[in-house]
């Protein structure tokens, strides 16, 4: 009962924690005091320390000894070696998927895919807060389904980083569509059980991203 509550309050402050990063309510470079953290969440020391070790773990904090917590901060050469990172590897990763994926694997993406269209869609209802979150899951499904350990682990420290899941917030209505249009197209040929068509959409996918937050539309 007691390791239920606490791993409990653990994942509580991880995913507040998370979505506060994410969000830019604590900016890249904001100091981490775990006391100050417990008072604001309502949680003891212990679940923010947990939090914060599996947030580090995502790249989304870093830990340093004898100084505490930071956001993790991301320069521009830190932006290009994230996409980098990204074509190489994302796109092998989402060509093995088509391989491994089942019929309930499908239905899940798909409904994340249609989800993130209609939450991103133009007019009163858009949600770029929400599609943040959605876009975790879409990708980090994807590196699931994969089942490559080694694929996963060099992607786990650019795929989740602030810098490229905030970037809904920059995109111009017309690569926002492109972006979203990406995802369902990947679901459809992960479908039809094309490796190299899912690839190929997602190499599109990283380079509409990449164009978004460099400036870079040659």
């Amino acid at each position: 009962m007691v390791e239920t509550a606490r791993r409990r309050a653990s994942e509580r402050a991880q995913v507040e924690l998370r979505e506060q990063i994410l969000s830019g309510a604590l900016p890249g470079g904001a100091h981490l005091g775990e006391v100050e953290l417990a008072e604001r969440l309502g949680l003891s020391r212990t679940p923010v320390r947990e939090a914060l070790t599996r947030l580090a773990a995502e790249g989304l904090v870093e830990l340093h000894p004898h100084r505490g917590a930071r956001v993790t901060r991301f320069t521009e050469a830190d932006l290009d070696d994230t996409f980098d990172v990204r074509r190489a590897l994302e796109p092998r990763a989402t060509e093995r998927a088509a391989a491994r994926a089942t019929a309930a694997d499908l239905d899940e993406l798909d409904d994340l895919a249609a989800t993130m269209l209609a939450t991103g869609a133009p007019g009163p209802g858009q949600d770029l807060d929400a599609l943040v979150e959605l876009n975790r899951r879409f990708h980090a499904r994807l590196i699931e389904i994969a089942d490559t350990p080694a694929l996963a682990a060099a992607l786990a420290g650019v795929v989740h980083t602030p810098v490229v899941l905030r970037t809904f917030h920059s995109y111009d209505a017309g690569s926002l569509a492109r972006s979203l249009a990406h995802h369902a197209e990947i679901v459809a040929a992960l479908r039809a059980g094309d490796g190299a068509w899912a690839a190929a959409v997602m190499v599109s996918h990283i380079a509409n991203a990449r164009a978004v937050m460099t400036g870079d539309r040659r």
